[in-house]
């Protein structure tokens, strides 16, 4: 990888934590009105709006995918969101109150009365919006596919969500601008296949939106199966 994309993704992702932390002092209505003007492809989140039959939002770990929820909640209504269980729990705790204040819905993903799925399912059934950020896989046992011509595991969460819900899954890609954001919604995927299928084509979106901004694709976690592999591997990890 060079040495300057090195350096353009760290900017990158400390900018995410700068804006971040000043998110709640800042005016959403505006905020909403920039993306209003930023964002391509917003006829896709009107005509599932206009089916009423909500929808998944599924993006990467790339720019500011706080403020594609912050737009949903004053244009559309509350998204709702899953949060990892973080630890120490005070830490969840200030996590889940920093996305509720934004408007958000959080569900965590364990530790509920109520199996996350459960819940994500009746939110989409009541016209509501789902957002998932969908390249990082939480549980060890995700679905094989092919990531920039290399095998990867990806979470079976959209693909399932939208198919068992008769839901549209549309991909989001963020990425940040020098005076601001760019957003892109993707058309709806087609979703006629099984999950496996599915999330192939969803991980074949989501490679083209992270190649175009590459610098802002903020995943710090192993995807790739030989990363994985190599972690297990190496002397002294647990």
């Amino acid at each position: 990888m060079p040495d300057e994309l090195v350096r353009a993704s760290l900017r990158s992702y400390a900018r995410y934590w700068c804006e971040a932390f000043r998110l709640p002092s800042m005016d959403p209505l505006r905020l909403a009105e920039t993306i209003d003007s930023a964002a391509t492809g917003l006829e896709h989140i009107h005509e599932a709006v206009a089916r009423g039959r909500g929808a998944v939002l599924a993006l990467p770990h790339s720019g500011n995918w706080d403020l594609a929820g912050v737009w949903i909640v004053q244009r559309i209504g509350t998204p709702t969101v899953i949060a990892e269980r973080l630890q120490p729990e005070s830490l969840f705790c200030r996590f889940v109150r920093f996305r509720e204040g934004l408007g958000f819905e959080i569900i965590p993903l364990t530790g509920g009365t109520v199996p996350p799925f459960e819940q994500l399912t009746a939110r989409i059934r009541e016209g509501r919006f789902v957002g998932l950020l969908g390249e990082r896989d939480l549980t060890g046992a995700g679905v094989p596919v092919t990531f920039f011509g290399e095998p990867a595991c990806m979470p079976a969460g959209p693909a399932k969500l939208a198919i068992d819900a008769g839901a549209p899954l549309l991909p989001v890609h963020c990425w940040f601008t020098p005076g601001g954001w760019g957003f892109h919604i993707d058309a709806p995927i087609d979703t006629a296949g099984d999950v496996e299928a599915t999330t192939q084509l969803l991980a074949d979106r989501f490679a083209a939106g992270i190649a175009a901004h590459p610098a802002d694709w903020h995943m710090l976690q192993s995807v790739w199966t030989a990363d994985r592999r190599d972690r297990t591997q190496t002397p002294g990890r647990q």
